[in-house]
């Protein structure tokens, strides 16, 4: 599966998951390595790098940006492989 098209199916969960929230695409040339997705629900925010499977390799600066963002509210890099288990904890982490 193509990447574009798993950020898609991504975005659609989310909406379904946390109505009303905004989900925004991150310029990747604006902060090498920033995360993909933006989430914005209430007063809580989450950032997912969408990867095409658990192997897709790691650009400079992901792991430190997914990090830095995890320990601040919530961040993950999300996969077909591990979609719902991330989903489920950005959800937790987001409706509290």
């Amino acid at each position: 599966m193509k990447e574009s098209m798993f950020q898609r199916q991504v975005k659609e969960e989310i909406k379904e998951r946390l109505p009303g929230c905004i989900i925004l695409k991150n310029d990747p040339s604006s902060l090498q390595g920033i995360p993909d997705l933006s989430i914005f629900y209430g007063q809580r925010w989450g950032m997912l790098e969408i990867k095409n499977d658990d192997d897709a390799p790691h650009q400079p600066n992901q792991d430190y940006y997914v990090e830095k963002l995890n320990s601040m509210s919530f961040a993950a890099f999300i996969n077909p492989g591990n979609k719902e288990a991330v989903l489920d904890e950005m959800e937790r982490s987001l409706k509290v």
